[in-house]
């Protein structure tokens, strides 16, 4: 109760050390994220995501900026890649933002891949929960940067903002098919660069098309929007921040059915990820434990068994155990 009176208190030492024991997965996270629950839903979350070199820490800086001008409160959660020596975050995203590490209403995270993929890890929507309790306005979460398959960062977002550059060619094709129809806003940064007249053309063009097939289906959605910026030099950060609320007002306001739907499958996705991963590290715990894992390897290699018939064997003694 001391933990969850704190972090509701907006302690940002004992949100950090808290948040160190999600992504450690400690035994005592389960039962203070149950208690900060209620105070959650009040935050409103922005993803960022797209190609590795498009800026995207940059940009998160300068929205930053921007929202602190009107005088709002931030929490960020930057996803860098593992060390593969330390097995943590490599900072590189984190430390681009140091500029607003000072500020008390700025609580900025890194949180390490881990080898989940997606562009989020198997922690953030539990950490988001942490600054959401922690009464921060808005919770930027900056994906790491994987590309095409990017996508588990619209179950976490209200607004999802997907950042290209001029001149990706055949990369614009090859989001159609993965983050294209998860994008609530399409950033086009380094806007000064040559070519940007054809990225825009290209993703319009794409958005037309996903439109069309979805011609009767979510025809009161929200159509994507196409910004510029120089976030370099906070060139368009602030009309892109506009462009943020203009999709909130939308999701709370007329388009509050869309919403809902949204809603709903972003809730079940996260439920039964949660049982996914509940009932996974059980199992292993339980295996590890009772020596079962040991025993099924020594039969591999001494009675050569092949891995299919002791997985199956496995199984099935886990699964007509009693819970």
């Amino acid at each position: 109760m001391q933990i969850v009176k704190k972090i509701l208190e907006g302690d940002i030492k004992t949100a950090a050390r808290f948040i160190r024991d999600i992504d450690d997965k400690m035994p005592n996270v389960s039962n203070v994220l149950k208690k900060l629950y209620p105070h959650t839903g009040h935050a409103y979350i922005i993803g960022i995501t797209g190609f590795p070199g498009v800026g995207k820490s940059t940009l998160v800086d300068q929205l930053i900026q921007v929202i602190r001008e009107q005088g709002k409160s931030v929490g960020v959660i930057s996803i860098d890649p593992t060390s593969p020596f330390s097995g943590g975050a490599i900072l590189g995203d984190r430390i681009r933002m140091q500029r607003n590490a000072l500020d008390d209403d700025v609580f900025i995270r890194s949180l390490a891949t881990r080898g989940y993929f997606g562009g989020l890890t198997a922690s953030t929507k539990g950490v988001v929960d942490v600054m959401d309790a922690m009464g921060k306005d808005f919770i930027l979460v900056e994906t790491v940067g994987v590309g095409q398959d990017e996508v588990d960062v619209m179950n976490v977002a209200h607004s999802t903002l997907i950042v290209l550059i001029p001149g990706m060619g055949d990369n614009i094709q090859a989001i159609k098919a993965g983050i294209l129809e998860v994008g609530d806003i399409f950033v086009i940064n380094k806007a000064d660069q040559k070519g940007v007249e054809r990225t825009v053309r290209d993703i319009q063009i794409m958005i037309e098309i996903d439109q069309s097939l979805k011609r009767g289906e979510d025809k009161d959605g929200w159509v994507p929007k196409i910004m510029r910026t120089q976030a370099i030099a906070g060139v368009g950060t602030k009309e892109l921040f506009d462009q943020i609320i203009v999709h909130r007002d939308f999701l709370f306001g007329e388009g509050i059915d869309y919403y809902k739907k949204r809603k709903y499958l972003r809730d079940r996705l996260e439920l039964l990820d949660m049982i996914e991963s509940k009932i996974l590290g059980d199992m292993i715990n339980r295996l590890e434990k009772s020596g079962e894992l040991d025993e099924a390897l020594g039969k591999m290699y001494d009675d050569n068994i092949d891995p299919y018939t002791l997985c199956d064997d496995i199984i099935e003694r886990l699964l007509h155990k009693d819970i």
